[in-house]
């Protein structure tokens, strides 16, 4: 008979939580890092009793938002190329709700983290108990079936012996590379006190390494056959390449082959923004030189992407009427879209074979004068649009630029939803993997600054800095006091353009009247005038209002000798934006409108249409 140990149910989920390792760099460390934590009723008296039994080898952070924390868990996942992870708990109700947007989050850009909310009783004795939602026709029904949809595994334990098949599916999950996304296991409060005896094997420690899956042989033939007869080849290079670990792989076959490379979002940082493959950013906030390439592209690789909307330019982008796309990702769904070659596979390994079977295959001289030239056009207007000024509200590529300038080596960008991701996607150099951190998956405002404390704590060695407008500031800015409290030291930059800038100019591009985005636009008796230097003090922060470029240009540099977070504000104008670069995007314009502006528009949307595959 094999030997038990007798434990609660939380405590066996922290025992066994405790004992999942991962291997970096040669290196054994603990899988989770660590699980963010607010406390309630539905799980302060049985998981809260039980990490603190393990606060040493599991630690327990607090944060002041339950959203916030899993920003802060999604974020540190990211930043760690998806090889460690951290779990987030909360009690019933709003606290298991609040947890529904970050999830969507890790859902969209496909990232690790572990939830495990406070649910009603399994014994229904209590009922209805204290912030629990009742459905009049169901009663299997909680709050936590909110989760359900942007879970990639969802469990609810009832019994506390479930936790045993349920934790086992749950590291399948999180750590599988095609799978990999947010678990949900709601955990019934009185379930979490009750006593099991659970097997000691359960507990054993156990490595988990990344999964590299092998490419099918003939997906691989036709895929390389279609390489090799390409005449001007490109590759759309997304998240995937980061967490496989293969951007020196990626970096190598670009240089072997002749073929450029243009990045997506979250692949941006994959290779240095100076090498001379690197076309910079792809489709809506894409370069000039990126989307003239990948437009006349006769095969694009997409490696390690989901070809969401804004890389391809709603599926405009492509316009040779030959082009083929060869989708290499680990995901068969993201495989194979639109009509796709899939070659379903790890991005290191695809890659590594992929140039083996191309051998010494490389585009021409002339392509190769296309991309620089292309490139050089391009880093002109970056130069022109970055540069300094004296104007009394810079635009936010000017603030770019300023942080750019004074940003040390070692920088690492963070910023989420408004104009900000657009215009750092465009303009910001990146240097080595990992340093551009935007989440512009699922667009979330007021992601920024708990995934800045994530980051950080990701990267310790880097300097952090945040860049986010004043709406994401207000919608979410408590976490200034998590990152104080933790001394997770980041330097945060808030552009104060007075109300939601990026949505007003796409609400204006859309023939719509300037209305309830700028702060003098909405309905208002007294229109505010926030403090933002004075708030962020308030908060813990050393915090600074400047007045120029040239001002915020030296309180960035000024802010990495400080021994705490840094907010610096400075006003700017909502209206400019990079004229340069770009490319068109499907936004549904009223096809009936009594203005003028909006026919106009119209009209202007149909004529787009007509360039979508």
């Amino acid at each position: 008979m094999s030997a038990t140990v007798r434990l609660t149910m939380a405590q066996a989920v922290a025992k066994f939580l405790a004992n999942q390792m991962t291997e970096i760099e040669g290196e054994t460390l603990p899988l989770f890092a660590g699980v963010w934590a607010i406390f309630g009723h539905g799980n302060v008296a049985g998981l809260g009793e039980a990490l603190y039994q393990h606060r040493e080898d599991l630690p327990t952070y607090r944060a002041h938002n339950e959203q916030a924390m899993v920003h802060s868990a999604v974020a540190f996942a990211k930043a760690s190329a998806r090889r460690r992870m951290m779990a987030c708990t909360t009690s019933i109700g709003p606290g298991a709700l609040n947890l529904v947007t970050g999830a969507g989050v890790a859902h969209v850009n496909r990232l690790p983290v572990l939830l495990l909310p406070g649910d009603i009783f399994a014994n229904r004795r209590p009922e209805p108990v204290l912030q629990q939602v009742e459905d009049f026709g169901d009663g299997t029904v909680s709050a936590n079936d909110c989760l359900k949809p942007v879970s990639r595994y969802y469990d609810r334990i009832s019994r506390p012996e479930q936790i045993i098949p349920a934790l086992r599916r749950t590291m399948q999950v999180l750590t599988d590379p095609a799978e990999c996304g947010p678990v949900t296991l709601s955990m019934c409060q009185d379930v979490q006190a009750e006593a099991y005896d659970y097997p000691v094997s359960f507990f054993e420690r156990t490595l988990w390494t990344p999964r590299r899956i092998q490419p099918d042989r003939r997906e691989l033939d036709m895929a390389a056959e279609a390489l090799r007869n390409a005449r001007k080849p490109a590759i759309i290079a997304g998240g995937g390449v980061y967490y496989s670990e293969a951007t020196s792989d990626l970096r190598k076959f670009a240089e072997d082959h002749g073929i450029p490379v243009a990045m997506t979002q979250a692949g941006k940082s994959v290779i240095p923004d100076d090498h001379p493959m690197a076309l910079g950013s792809i489709g809506v906030t894409g370069t000039a030189a990126a989307n003239a390439v990948v437009e006349d592209a006769d095969i694009v690789l997409a490696v390690g992407t989901r070809l969401q909307d804004f890389t391809t330019g709603s599926w405009s982008l492509f316009k040779n009427p030959d082009v083929r796309i060869v989708g290499l990702n680990v995901q068969p769904f993201d495989a194979g879209k639109h009509g796709a070659l899939p070659l379903v596979c790890d991005a290191r390994v695809g890659l590594e074979a992929l140039s083996a079977k191309l051998g010494d295959r490389k585009t021409d001289a002339g392509y190769a004068e296309v991309i620089s030239a292309a490139k050089a056009d391009w880093q002109k207007d970056v130069t022109a649009v970055t540069a300094s000024s004296n104007v009394a509200l810079p635009s936010d590529s000017q603030v770019i630029g300023a942080v750019q300038r004074a940003a040390a080596p070692n920088t690492t960008i963070v910023g989420a939803a408004g104009s900000l991701p657009g215009e750092l996607h465009k303009l910001w150099q990146a240097e080595k993997p990992g340093s551009f951190h935007l989440e512009y998956g699922f667009s979330c405002m007021g992601y920024e600054i708990a995934g800045g404390i994530g980051v950080k704590m990701a990267r310790p060695q880097d300097d952090v800095v945040v860049m986010l407008g004043d709406g994401s500031y207000l919608m979410m800015n408590s976490e200034i006091a998590t990152s104080v409290m933790l001394g997770q030291k980041m330097t945060i930059v808030v552009l104060d353009n007075r109300g939601f800038g990026c949505i007003n100019r796409l609400q204006m591009g859309t023939g719509g009247a300037n209305f309830n985005n700028l702060l003098k636009d909405a309905k208002h008796d007294v229109l505010p005038d926030i403090d933002f230097r004075a708030h962020a003090e308030s908060l813990g922060a050393e915090a600074h209002q400047v007045a120029s470029l040239a001002d915020l240009e030296s309180a960035v540099a000024a802010a990495r000798n400080s021994d705490r977070t840094t907010v610096i504000v400075i006003d700017t104008d909502p209206l400019p934006s990079t004229e340069a670069g770009g490319h068109w995007w499907d936004v549904a314009v009223p096809e009936v409108s009594v203005r003028e502006e909006v026919r106009e528009a119209r009209s202007a949307y149909e004529e787009g249409r007509k360039g979508q595959r």
